[in-house]
């Protein structure tokens, strides 16, 4: 393996890690600067489309959502020039509402078909499309009042999160 291809590896790692950043903090500037200006975005049934579309749509469902958490695990790529493809598998929780208004979880394991391109050499999305493997939809066992929790900094979205005041070198886009 040629240390082009390990640095492009490299690259691609870092933002499939920088787009679970932003879509939990709600860091929408920074979801857009991971995509190319032509991308398409297939999180279908909900959405299927320009990334663009995607980018549009993407605040109105995450609106819904008190949390979310995008964890990547496994991610095999393959590169060819400026030109790669990978399978990063993926668990992402959302905590939303029940029509009801009770908390539920919903849990999804599956992977993020992607393919990336390296234009004016930057890495970035050229199509990303979500596969579910597995789920779990269950009413919600957050404890937020707990005393093994209490007190403990709680995420929340760009700049009211406590990244926000720690970091002085990973700053949010917007």
């Amino acid at each position: 393996m040629t240390l082009e291809t390990l640095l492009a590896k490299e690259a691609i790692r870092d933002l499939v890690l920088r787009y679970c950043r932003a879509i939990d903090r709600r860091d929408y500037a920074a979801l857009a600067a991971l995509y190319h200006d032509d991308a398409t975005d297939d999180h279908s049934p909900m959405y299927c489309g320009s990334a663009a579309g995607y980018l549009e749509w993407l605040p109105s469902m995450l609106e819904t959502m008190t949390v979310t958490s995008h964890m990547v695990q496994n991610h095999l790529i393959a590169v060819e020039g400026d030109r790669a493809e990978g399978e990063v598998t993926m668990v992402s929780y959302h905590l939303t509402k029940d029509e009801q208004g009770n908390d539920v979880e919903i849990i999804i394991g599956g992977r993020y078909l992607d393919k990336y391109e390296q234009r004016a050499g930057q890495w970035r999305f050229s199509h990303r499309k979500i596969v579910m493997d597995w789920n779990q939809i269950q009413p919600s066992t957050c404890q937020w009042d707990s005393p093994l929790v209490a007190g403990t900094p709680v995420g929340a979205r760009c700049d009211s999160d406590p990244a926000k005041a720690f970091f002085n070198l990973l700053t949010f886009a917007s």
